[in-house]
């Protein structure tokens, strides 16, 4: 058993660091290993070297967050580990040593975003860099919304300016989003800006962020592209709590020139070299695949589910895909549970969670698809034929883990539904034929069915393709009650977290209430106590 001891963030006399420790740290770091000033500067390695570590930082203490909290609620992802004794985040009960990684993370890579704003002007004056700082923008974004999908409030837009006390002001989920939007809008313009340039324009900017980007190694064109297909998330996010915005930022995003990521030599994955999974899975045995997921593959003998795990070696169930339930007594942990399926991502680009080459997966043109087989439900303008977005879901997704010739048979069949799950060490962890723990929705396209039987099956599929992203299959599951997932049979929470509600959120952690953020003013935003059972601001419709 292994967990990373990282240090704890301490919340000094201010949150952000100052423009000049920030700048001579870096300094120092970068000049030894490239031997003095004038090397640090030349190329714009003062911004390059920052905004790879923003990205890197993405998956950085991968294990405390997300794979212990969001991995493991989304029902993508379980463990046979027995931190804390077996009582722990997987059976609500808030481990605050692992949760504040979610807040801390998003200071590192705003912290390292003031680095480059700092180099920009000092170092750089006078140089344009619309497209890297659209990019940076737009990786904060993705930092700040997964904050917010957390813990609801978030510190984004009055990150840097604190009051005059020091205290820095949280801003409610509902205006967050709402800031997402606005900036996400921003930097598309300033994408598509420079994206309309001569090749004798903006080409330190263009150097910049070609040195600097591990996704796209500098397309323009693609930025543009994922940030629009952020705003389609985001929008479709707030559909239940705000209908009309989620409506006008939808379409928006639908006929934007920008364009969205359609097609899966768009998708977005961050090159982070070493995946922090290839050692918490495959090292430490730390994370095992999710009884749900393989229940509904197994079901559906969905033919992408080698590429998602590996068959079990326990003699109980060997050559078998199983999963672990959430939220059990794990008996002798490894010892009972650890020949259970281990997880892996062997996608048509590669192995997502190699030691060597791994990739982060922030957004693929599958989910685009079903974005936009949930907008034409809801009657959005631009969204095109449901039937047709859905079914092209599917398709996008079967060709991400090379499994497109197998998709017209499995999108035909009409009555393939989830398995029950059977666990051989446990007869009570069994979920049995007819429990409604199950789900009964099939795969194939029905125009016949009820909009909300239609929903579940669209939101079923995403959940299918949004894997190994945990943290948006949690978020999804919450927003729409689909999948359906399997209820935690030892709840920890002391009546915190209701087992039929499931856990809605993350509660804030002792280093925040301790901190110089404005923890009072961020719980009189939330619609109940800071718990795990307090529904979030985009949360509205169950």
């Amino acid at each position: 058993m292994k967990i990373i001891n990282i240090k704890t963030l301490v919340f000094g006399a201010a949150v952000l660091f100052s423009a000049s420790a920030c700048t001579s740290d870096l300094d120092q770091i970068n000049q030894e290993k490239l031997g003095g000033p004038e090397n640090f500067y030349a190329d714009f390695i003062a911004i390059v070297n920052p905004l790879k570590s923003i990205q890197r930082g993405l998956q950085a203490d991968y294990q405390l967050y997300p794979n212990l909290s969001a991995d493991m609620y989304s029902g993508m992802f379980s463990t046979a580990s027995q931190f804390n004794g077996g009582k722990n985040n997987l059976t609500y009960y808030m481990m605050d040593g692992w949760n504040n990684r979610i807040i801390a993370r998003q200071q590192d890579i705003f912290n390292y975003s003031i680095t480059i704003d700092n180099a920009a002007k000092n170092n750089y004056p006078g140089i344009d860099f619309t497209a890297t700082f659209a990019v940076k923008k737009i990786l904060k974004i993705i930092t700040a919304a997964r904050v917010s999908d957390n813990h609801g409030p978030v510190v984004y837009s009055k990150y840097e300016t604190p009051n005059a006390n020091g205290v820095t002001d949280f801003d409610s989920q509902q205006d967050a989003y709402n800031y997402f939007i606005k900036d996400l809008t921003a930097a598309i313009s300033d994408l598509e800006k420079v994206k309309n340039t001569s090749a004798t324009q903006n080409v330190e900017d263009k150097s910049t962020l070609q040195k600097a980007d591990l996704v796209y190694h500098g397309n323009i064109t693609q930025w543009a592209k994922l940030a629009n297909s952020l705003k389609l998330r985001l929008a479709m996010r707030m559909s239940y709590a705000d209908p009309a915005k989620s409506k006008q930022y939808a379409e928006e995003a639908l006929t934007s020139s920008a364009g969205l990521i359609t097609d899966n030599a768009d998708n977005a994955l961050i090159s982070v070299g070493q995946s922090e999974l290839s050692f918490i899975i495959y090292s430490w045995g730390d994370c095992m695949i999710g009884a749900p997921l393989m229940a509904y593959m197994n079901g559906y003998n969905d033919p992408r589910l080698p590429a998602y795990a590996i068959p079990a070696t326990d003699t109980d169930v060997k050559g078998k895909y199983i999963g672990i339930r959430q939220g059990i007594d794990l008996l002798n942990g490894k010892t009972t549970y650890g020949g259970f399926s281990q997880p892996q991502a062997k996608s048509a680009n590669g192995d997502y969670f190699s030691g060597t080459d791994g990739k982060m997966k922030l957004f693929t043109a599958a989910e685009t698809w079903f974005l936009k087989a949930e907008a034409a439900l809801k009657g959005y303008s631009g969204a095109g034929d449901v039937q047709t977005a859905y079914e092209t879901g599917v398709r996008q997704s079967f060709g991400e883990w090379g499994k497109s010739g197998d998709v017209a048979a499995y999108l035909a069949n009409t009555t393939a539904t989830e398995a029950p799950y059977i666990d051989p060490k446990n007869a009570a962890n069994n979920i049995n034929a007819g429990d409604a723990q199950l789900s009964t929705i099939t795969i194939a396209w029905n125009n016949n069915d009820s909009t909300e039987r239609k929903l579940e099956r669209i939101i079923t599929q995403k959940w299918l393709s949004l894997y190994p992203n945990g943290p948006e299959a949690w978020a999804e599951q919450r927003r729409t009650g689909y999948p359906v997932l399997f209820k935690v049979r030892k709840n920890d929470s002391g009546g915190l977290i209701s087992t039929d509600g499931m856990i809605r959120r993350i509660p804030f952690t002792t280093d925040t209430k301790n901190s110089l953020y404005n923890y009072k003013q961020a719980i009189q935003t939330l619609s109940g106590p800071d718990n795990g059972g307090t529904k979030l601001w985009w949360d509205k419709k169950l």
